[in-house]
């Protein structure tokens, strides 16, 4: 990305401006203390660090759930100095011990992935044989981290700046030869290095509320199962009905908008968000969706397409407006070594919606009345409809410890999305299991969890496949069974088995002539901390 920092400046010269001279100003309020807990380490902390080491939403969320460990261990020794044995790299000789004294952190993560379909499935053009045949497939990412406490560094309470880049590799054996509606795998993309994200934070009323700005990703803080984090497919962190209903899925993995994000934690009990961001990461409009002609063949996701380096930095489409509201049952405290009367087992439950303000494609109806897909349907164009919504409900409870200090529990999810069915390809979705931390004696870190969800093909959908002619798509469902092991403090494998019924709810392969098969996967996730 030789030209990224240029593109950067080009785009937001006046921005930039106005945000060093407020944070310069803020600099000078004595009353404002740090707000630097994210929402990853929030929740952990809450459900009293039973969620999984590793939560698989992003990257992004690896630090934040280690962070917290690292802030602790740094607190014992009496100094800044974080505890970096969970990176294979250290403190980097030296390194980073003076890079936490200035208020500077630097991480490097690193995924690798390796997926095999052992029946059903589908095939690409080119080879011909069955999806089952087409041997395995490799997908990594990695990405380093700069966040910058600014009060450290300058003396500015409350500030943190954060930036975040992307190298993707690989292929995704979801879109090469799956056809579901969510990848196998949350860390699928397409190829490309880019930028991630890029904001400031700044905390007030002791950290009680924080406002962020700049390139955003809503996945790591909004629509957030902490226990259903630990899952790989990518149901289970961005879930179903937004990554197929909204342009390239929204700010979400690997992509991020323009947002501004407002937290506010009056208790440890309450936490209000709420978000305005970009609806379209890429800008894209035209063969974004299936029904617009077959979509894009030549980039499916639309992940990349106008956007390659991460620096498009859009504007130009619609708002994404997003809120959530959580209570925490039973908060656990922060150390519960010296705990002796049970605070009760913790829980955290979650409603929230969206609201998009763009147009979309209508399932049902072209641009002149007639019914989309119909023999009526000369133009095959489909109607614009204005805006777009989804509502959501999430619970993580524990609901299972032998004793307080035990790090053994037994926890389980429910998430459940509904939307309307007229411009949206998914109405309903829900998914849930339950999660096993420490399940061996010494392996105080492994969770083994078990997964399920479902998709439901909207109305809407259903009608054009029957104006069409095509199989009428109806449910997706998958299961997942996984294995999160701490290998070394710096390194977590995960073994993972996920069987797919219906792939998409029903739809043909690239023949056109035979249905997609139900899909057994098998899977090994990598995760190194440098």
């Amino acid at each position: 990305m030789p030209d990224l920092t240029n593109k950067i400046w080009k785009k937001f010269p006046y921005s930039l401006h106005c945000l060093l001279l407020v944070a310069g100003v803020w600099g000078t309020l004595p009353t404002f203390a740090h707000g630097e807990e994210t929402q990853i380490e929030e929740d952990r902390r809450r459900l009293g660090n039973s969620g999984p080491l590793i939560e698989q939403i992003d990257p992004a969320t690896v630090r934040d759930s280690q962070r917290a460990s690292e802030d602790a261990a740094a607190e014992k020794k009496g100094d800044d100095t974080p505890d970096m044995s969970d990176h294979l790299l250290g403190n980097m000789w030296g390194a980073r011990d003076w890079m936490a004294k200035h208020g500077i952190s630097f991480d490097i993560q690193e995924v690798d992935e390796l997926w095999g379909n052992t029946t059903g499935g589908t095939a690409s053009r080119a080879d011909g044989a069955s999806g089952s045949g087409t041997g395995p497939a490799y997908d990594g990412v990695t990405m380093p981290t700069l966040t910058v406490d600014l009060e450290k560094l300058i003396g500015l309470k409350g500030g943190t700046f954060n930036v975040r880049a992307l190298q993707l590799r690989g292929r995704s054996i979801s879109q090469d030869h799956l056809a579901n509606f969510n990848h196998v795998s949350g860390f699928e993309a397409d190829r490309s290095t880019r930028l991630f994200e890029l904001w400031y934070q700044q905390s007030f009323l002791d950290g009680k509320l924080d406002v962020k700005i700049g390139q955003q990703n809503l996945e790591t803080e909004f629509l957030v199962s902490d226990y259903g984090a630990l899952y790989l497919n990518s149901n289970f962190g961005w879930p179903m009905a937004p990554s197929v209903n909204l342009y390239a899925g929204g700010p979400s993995w690997p992509l991020s908008s323009p947002a501004i994000r407002i937290r506010y934690r009056p208790s440890d009990k309450f936490t209000f968000m709420f978000a305005a961001a970009d609806d379209n990461p890429p800008g894209n409009r035209n063969n974004s969706f299936g029904i617009q002609n077959g979509g894009n063949s030549a980039d499916p996701t639309n992940q990349n397409t106008n956007d390659e380096d991460g620096a498009n930095f859009n504007m130009g489409t619609g708002a994404l407006l997003i809120t959530e509201l959580q209570y925490a049952l039973n908060p656990q405290p922060d150390d519960m070594s010296h705990v002796t009367k049970d605070p009760g087992l913790p829980g955290i439950y979650k409603l929230g919606g969206y609201y998009d303000t763009a147009k979309f494609p209508d399932y049902r109806y072209n641009n002149q009345g007639k019914a989309l897909g119909s023999a009526a349907d000369t133009t095959g164009i489909p109607r614009w409809d204005r805006g777009n919504w989804m509502v959501y409900g999430i619970i993580d409870q524990m609901i299972w410890r032998p004793s307080l200090q035990s790090p053994q529990s037994v926890g389980v999810f429910a998430r459940a999305t509904g939307n309307g069915g007229d411009r949206n390809m998914i109405s309903f979705a829900i998914d849930a299991g339950i999660n096993l931390k420490a399940p061996f004696k010494g392996r105080d870190n492994d969770t083994v969890g078990l997964g399920w969800g479902i998709g439901r093909a909207s109305s809407g959908q259903r009608r054009y496949d029957r104006n069409s002619g095509a199989p009428v798509q109806g449910n997706e469902n998958h299961l997942e069974l996984t294995y999160q092991a701490q290998v070394m403090p710096w390194w977590v494998m995960q073994p993972d088995f996920q069987y797919v019924w219906h792939p998409s709810g029903g739809v043909t392969d690239w023949t056109g002539n035979r249905l997609v098969g139900n899909e057994a996967i098998f899977g090994l996730h990598s995760n190194i901390t440098f």
